[in-house]
C-alpha cells in the first residue's frame, strides 16, 4: 500500500477519533488494533507497525475512498427526514422504526449519521445476522472487547450504554437478523431504556417478519414492535405521483452536489427509481 493510501486512511482515522468519546484504548479496539499500535501510530510511525493486510481492513471499515473526486453526502428530503429522526432518537434515548422503500438513501444517510455524530453505530444486520454476531459487532463498535464469552460481552455492553452519554444504535437491514438476534434486542432495549437511543431500518421484508411474527404469536415481535413505536414510519410519500416528485427532488439536490453541471433531468430515466445509480450515472 502506498504511503499516500496509508496517510488518507489514517486521517479519516483521526476523523473519527473526534466522534469517539471513549479512550485510546477503547478507539483501538474499534480498528482492530492494538493500544500500543494505535499510539504508536497517532506518534507518527508507520513502517512495520501494522501490516498493509490491517491497513486495508481499517480503510474498507472506514469506508475511504482513493478516488480524486469524493462522493459528497446531499440534503435531500429522505436524508432529511431519517437525519432528523436519528437526531430525535439519540437525544432523547427513544427507539423508532423506519419501514420505506429500497433506493432512498436510507443506507448513506444512516452510515453519514454513524460517521458524524459522538456515540452513534451504524450495524448492517445483513453481515450480523445472529444473537452472538450482533452483540459482539455492537460491543467491537463501542470501544469493547468482544473476545470473552457471549454473557460477559452482554453484560459489559449493558454497562456500559447506561453510562455512555445518549448513545445511538442503528439497525439497518434488520428484516435480516434472525429470530433469537430479533429477541435479544428487546433484552437489549429492556437493560438500557431510557439510556440509549436505537433506530431500525428495513424495507418490505422487515414489516413482513414483523406482521407474521405478530400474527403467530411468536415472542417478540409484538413486543419490539411496540418498543420500536408501534408503527411503521417512511420518509417517502405513498402516492405514486407524489413519489416521482420526491425522487426527483432527491436526485435534483445529489446532482446539484455532486454534478452541478448536468441536468439531473437526464438521468431520470436512468434510474428505475433507485438512487443507488445515481453515482454510476453521473461518474460515466
Amino acid at each position: 500500500m502506498a504511503p499516500e493510501q496509508r496517510e488518507l486512511i489514517w486521517a479519516e482515522v483521526m476523523r473519527r477519533r473526534e466522534n469517539f468519546t471513549g479512550s485510546d484504548s477503547r478507539f483501538a479496539v474499534t480498528l482492530g488494533i492494538s493500544a500500543s499500535q494505535y499510539s504508536r501510530l497517532r506518534n507518527g510511525e508507520r513502517d512495520r507497525v501494522i501490516g498493509d493486510d490491517q491497513w486495508i481492513r481499517i480503510g474498507r471499515k472506514l469506508d475511504v475512498s482513493f478516488g480524486k473526486d469524493r462522493w459528497k453526502a446531499a440534503k435531500t428530503p429522505a436524508y432529511m427526514y431519517i437525519e432528523a429522526q436519528l437526531e430525535r432518537c439519540q437525544q432523547n434515548s427513544i427507539s423508532r422504526m423506519l419501514v420505506d422503500r429500497t433506493g432512498i438513501g436510507k443506507t448513506f444517510t444512516a452510515q453519514c449519521y454513524a460517521k458524524t455524530h459522538k456515540n452513534a453505530i451504524y450495524v448492517d444486520c445483513s453481515q450480523v445476522k445472529t444473537k452472538t454476531l450482533l452483540i459482539r459487532f455492537i460491543a467491537e463498535e463501542f470501544g469493547l472487547s468482544n473476545k470473552g464469552t457471549y454473557h460477559e460481552v452482554y453484560a459489559d455492553l449493558v454497562y456500559y450504554l447506561q453510562v455512555m452519554d445518549k448513545p445511538l444504535i442503528i439497525l439497518d437491514e434488520a428484516g435480516d437478523l434472525q429470530r433469537a438476534a430479533f429477541n435479544e434486542l428487546k433484552a437489549l432495549y429492556n437493560k438500557t431504556k431510557g439510556c440509549c437511543g436505537f433506530y431500525m431500518m428495513g424495507a418490505d421484508g422487515l414489516k413482513k417478519k414483523i406482521e407474521n411474527g405478530r400474527k403467530r404469536e411468536d415472542v417478540g415481535y409484538a413486543e419490539n414492535f411496540d418498543r420500536f413505536g408501534s408503527r411503521y414510519q417512511k420518509a417517502s410519500p405513498n402516492d405514486a405521483k407524489e413519489f416521482e416528485i420526491f425522487f426527483a427532488n432527491c436526485a435534483a439536490a445529489i446532482c446539484k452536489v455532486n454534478a452541478p453541471a448536468m441536468s439531473f433531468q437526464t438521468l431520470l430515466p436512468k434510474l428505475n427509481f433507485s438512487l443507488r445509480r445515481i453515482e454510476e450515472e453521473i461518474r460515466k
